[in-house]
């Protein structure tokens, strides 16, 4: 079978079942895993698809349905050049809120060992830096959501309001230039465009996928951010053009 032929097939069980599992889908094809990993990345490129740790998935399906845990292994090396720029713009004795998301998470294991404030609504990211002693962690607690593992609603959103937060890392679902960051849940978007009120340096982390998409919720317009943590594959036009907007953009390697 034509590579052509193969990725077509590919497509065909994906809108089928809306994801995919790479050893599954070689024995159906007849063929060995590492051309379905490089057929998979081929089509990620084209965007036809996301890879996901063990097989691939629809990119409409991908953030809102899939477990935390697989969501974090998505573009896991772009997420670790992400969070490793964010965390240089981190300085001695700041307020640092940090989201649910799974690419703030990674975040997190990049801190700098230095005196912080954090602030969180997630309970992965307090639990990853419950061991830290430089760091003063506090949980906003509230709702629990758990297909996020964190915390939402009304009390989440009120704990915020004493607190000077110097830097926000956030991300969401989608960045488009005309109406801004968006998020798939009405609750996440709420509590997320609370945190902005209160924040002075406002950071969106986000791969080039999520670039140039909308999600359900809008919570931030474009003129809000502060800055763009993104990954070298961003598109060039969007990156001048949010940049002519006023916003910073950095792009790991």
């Amino acid at each position: 079978m034509l590579a052509i032929d193969r990725q077509r097939r590919i497509l065909e069980l994906l809108n089928g079942t809306g994801s995919l599992r790479t050893m599954e889908t070689a024995a159906d094809l007849g063929v060995t895993d590492e051309t379905v990993r490089k057929d998979f990345e081929i089509l990620e490129k084209r965007g036809e698809l996301i890879r996901t740790h063990g097989g691939a998935s629809r990119p409409e399906r991908i953030r809102g349905e899939l477990p935390f845990t697989e969501r974090q292994a998505i573009r896991r090396e772009d997420k670790q050049a992400i969070a490793r720029l964010a965390a240089s713009r981190i300085q001695a004795n700041e307020t640092i809120f940090l989201d649910a998301s799974s690419t703030v998470l990674t975040l997190a294991e990049f801190l700098p060992d230095l005196p912080l404030t954090i602030l969180t609504n997630a309970l992965n990211v307090f639990t990853a830096l419950a061991d830290r002693p430089n760091l003063d962690l506090i949980c906003t607690g509230g709702l629990f959501d758990p297909k996020s593992r964190s915390f939402i609603g009304l009390t989440a959103e009120k704990s915020l309001q004493r607190y000077n937060i110097h830097r926000m890392f956030f991300s969401g679902n989608g960045l488009h230039l005309e109406r801004g960051a968006s998020e798939s849940n009405a609750r996440q978007a709420a509590f997320k465009e609370r945190v902005i009120a209160n924040s002075e340096d406002v950071v969106f982390l986000a791969d080039h996928s999520k670039l140039g998409q909308k999600a359900a919720f809008f919570f931030a317009e474009v003129a809000d951010l502060s800055c763009l943590v993104t990954d070298k594959a961003a598109d060039k036009e969007f990156i001048e053009k949010l940049q002519g907007r006023g916003v910073e953009v950095l792009q790991g390697e």
